[in-house]
């Protein structure tokens, strides 16, 4: 089997994974190879994502640590024996990478949590919304472009309403429920949207308000699989987004949601009958955009 030119997310994690576990037990990239069977030269492109490594090899690598867990090593074989086929597959040559890197990993979560402070998070999106911020978006493309990256966005959705969906715990700042984007009715129709999904039982939304503490400006998703250490955050950026599989990243941004959720409203709870709102909460605050008073 040739060597990968281009890598997926996925297939480089499982890569750093390999190498991380061989430098946890001290061992250079020579000394893994005797215990696993294999040449130098095939563990530098394993660690590199360009090639694959067999669950029988993983598992001789795990045992050799001694100290591993055994269910993060069945996940690290999953993780590094699955086909890498999904939904995404067709638009392969026709979106950026990053875009399929992204839905393979929300494929494979069971939780995505995420903090959007100027926009609506995509998983949660209309699709008048997001052909609106498409179009008056950073970069210049095509109209079948801008048709293409919405069709991608509204296919990504589809996880939600699947047999097996994943936990979305979303936080978003007052500022993106706002009317910018497009006209009011714009607006409009993604407030109900957003009313709409909070009705299904995986799905968590919270306002951030503006009279609460300053927001963290940059917006980022963590993508957990079954077993969180395999996790990856996505860090937004105008230009490239930063993908971040380390522990402490993985750490430091589940300790700043958590700081996020307590600080956000109550969330969106279409159950509690309309007494219960009295005190200010997330669904009342998106109640009061959609029918403000005159």
């Amino acid at each position: 089997m040739g060597l990968r030119a281009n890598p997926t997310y996925r297939q480089r994690r499982f890569g750093a994974e390999v190498r991380a576990m061989r430098e946890r037990v001290g061992f250079t990239a020579g000394r893994a190879a005797d215990v696993m069977g294999m040449n130098a030269s095939h563990i530098s492109s394993v660690e590199a994502g360009r090639t694959s490594l067999s669950a029988e090899r993983v598992r001789r690598l795990a045992a050799a640590s001694g100290g591993e867990d055994s269910t993060y090593v069945d996940a690290l074989v999953e993780l590094g024996g699955v086909s890498g086929k999904g939904w995404w597959t067709e638009y392969r040559e026709r979106v950026r990478p990053s875009l399929l890197d992204l839905a393979e990993l929300e494929d494979g979560a069971a939780e995505i949590v995420c903090y959007e402070p100027f926009f609506v998070p995509g998983l949660l999106q209309s699709e008048t919304y997001a052909s609106v911020i498409h179009h008056q978006g950073y970069t210049a493309a095509l109209e079948s472009e801008h048709d293409l990256a919405v069709e991608f966005r509204l296919a990504r959705q589809r996880i939600l309403q699947g047999k097996q969906p994943p936990r979305l715990r979303a936080i978003v700042h007052e500022a993106a429920l706002h009317p910018s984007y497009g006209d009011r009715h714009v607006m409009r129709e993604q407030l109900v949207r957003l009313i709409e999904l909070s009705r299904l039982p995986h799905v968590t939304i919270q306002v951030l308000p503006f009279d609460g503490p300053v927001p963290f400006g940059t917006s980022f998703t963590m993508l957990l699989p079954p077993v969180r250490r395999l996790g990856t955050v996505i860090v937004a950026h105008v230009e490239k987004s930063l993908y971040l599989g380390e522990a402490e990243a993985l750490a430091r941004y589940t300790d700043l949601f958590a700081r996020l959720r307590d600080a956000a409203l109550p969330p969106v709870d279409v159950s509690v009958p309309p007494e219960g709102h009295l005190a200010k909460d997330s669904l009342g605050l998106i109640q009061r955009l959609l029918y403000p008073i005159l």
